[in-house]
């Protein structure tokens, strides 16, 4: 079966700097696959290649069978990748509700003149947009926050703001940059059943770069790791938690 996403050979330098070399992956439909590594090891590097942020040096990113290698981010939205950002992207002076309604219009049909018209068919894609993006905030456990400026959110509220946003576009890949990332305890736990859910639900793949081992391990299907932008270990999550070369350049530590 054609993987829903397969990266080749993927290489990228920032002047003299080698940021990601020879990086391969395939990832099928409807799983949840993850990547790991040190800081600066490349994989939000990766993230940027995948949504068009960077251009690769070399190598190609395939897409449903088609390469989107050097594609324009607003297209490789529309074609049906979305993400979140290690460092959120929100609309902090907008509503809750309107930072997702913004995202789901990438999606929306109606031409120039029915919205200036205000014409039948644009009301009824608008009431669709307030719906749908109300049924997100619900999903997020957000629903009592749809008018609340999004700056005031807690920051674990806004992370998941930020996934609701991404799903708004109607993606068949979701790329989760640490969603985890600031998030206590419990709301890790959350997370992860979150993301189990958002998976079930709404048949989308995801591909996730996080620290909190316990995420990776726990809903992963496959994990690539790579350091200094090369890939040193992957396969199945008890497989790689027990890699030596994992345990030395994630954990800090040498395997025995």
């Amino acid at each position: 079966m054609t993987p829903l996403l397969k990266i080749e050979h993927l290489t990228h330098f920032f002047g003299g700097l080698r940021a990601v070399y020879d990086f391969n992956f395939e990832i099928p439909e409807g799983s949840i696959y993850g990547l790991i590594g040190p800081n600066g090891s490349g994989k939000t590097t990766i993230f940027n290649l995948i949504t068009g942020i960077y251009d690769p040096t070399e190598g190609a990113i395939n897409f449903q069978g088609e390469n989107i290698k050097g594609m324009k981010s607003f297209r490789i939205v529309h074609k049906g990748i979305a993400r979140t950002f290690q460092n959120l992207r929100i609309f902090g002076n907008l509503s809750a509700i309107d930072n997702i309604r913004i995202a789901r219009h990438y999606t929306t049909t109606s031409s120039l003149f029915a919205s200036i018209l205000r014409l039948p068919s644009f009301k009824s894609e608008e009431r669709a947009v307030k719906r749908e993006a109300l049924e997100l905030l619900d999903l997020m456990h957000l629903s009592n926050r749809a008018m609340e400026t999004a700056k005031n959110l807690p920051y674990g509220e806004l992370r998941r703001l930020e996934i609701a946003r991404a799903l708004a576009t109607k993606p068949k890949l979701i790329l989760l940059d640490e969603p985890a990332a600031g998030m206590n305890p419990k709301e890790v736990d959350d997370l992860m059943r979150l993301i189990s859910r958002i998976r079930d639900e709404f048949k989308v793949t995801v591909f996730l770069i996080e620290h909190h081992m316990q995420v990776i391990m726990g809903i992963c299907e496959w994990i690539k790791v790579i350091d200094f932008g090369e890939t040193i270990a992957e396969g199945l999550p008890d497989k790689v938690k027990n890699d030596p070369r994992v345990l030395e350049a994630y954990l800090g530590k040498r395997g025995t």
